[in-house]
């Protein structure tokens, strides 16, 4: 399984993160929600150099230019809500993909010791033969990505699979290369964090990226 760190190089995808961890701007919820889109957009630019890709003729004004396009069917998919500022930066990159969401949840015990992730609801077009991209902003325990996984497989059997994030966890990562194929999964992250703190969120991290970017929840 390969895993892209995007912060081993210097770019500008550093600076967005470092917007996303600052506490002086996590008050502003529309610029959170749109270095999450940037950062979207920069992983899918990544992600479409690995992509297939087919020589085509394109007419211009003055006369024919070949032009290599990429062939493969793309499925777009992410974890409801924190995922969308995310996705909609993949979209805006991969503009004629399918999309899949899924709704996750951490459902805590009264006392908060501890919780499961409970998959809720689940909307997906058909991913056989397809390129599967499963976004989430926090890659943390791995474990919201494979039960979105294994839901999004009642609908086929994709031929590859990007699992996406704006900050994963070492502990993240470890996990998910080992329940996901290997063989045909990539991980894309624009930061790696060491570890996770007794709640499972990710140190240093950004907090909670849902109630960040749509407000805190009940």
């Amino acid at each position: 399984m390969k895993i892209h760190n995007l912060s081993t190089e210097n770019s500008i995808v550093n600076q967005f993160v470092a917007e996303l961890r600052d506490v002086d701007i996590h008050n502003d919820s529309m610029r959170f929600r749109k270095n999450l889109e940037r950062i979207g957009e920069i992983l899918a630019y990544e992600i479409s150099k690995t992509l297939t890709y087919n020589t085509k003729n394109i007419q211009t004004p003055l006369g024919i230019a070949e032009v290599p396009l990429y062939s493969d069917q793309i499925v777009l998919s992410t974890i409801l809500r924190a995922g969308l500022p995310l996705h909609q930066g993949f979209l805006n990159i991969f503009d004629r993909a399918e999309n899949a969401f899924v709704s996750a949840f951490r459902k805590y015990k009264r006392d908060h010791s501890s919780f499961q992730i409970v998959v809720e609801y689940m909307s997906s077009p058909s991913l056989d033969d397809k390129i599967l991209i499963l976004t989430d902003p926090m890659l943390a325990t791995g474990s919201s990505m494979e039960l979105a996984y294994h839901g999004l497989l009642q609908r086929g059997t994709p031929k590859h699979i990007h699992l996406a994030s704006a900050i994963a966890s070492q502990q993240g990562i470890d996990y998910v290369s080992r329940i996901f194929p290997k063989e045909k999964t990539t991980v894309w992250t624009a930061v790696v964090d060491p570890e996770l703190n007794e709640h499972s969120y990710i140190v240093p991290g950004i907090g909670d990226a849902g109630d960040l970017a749509y407000g805190q929840k009940i």
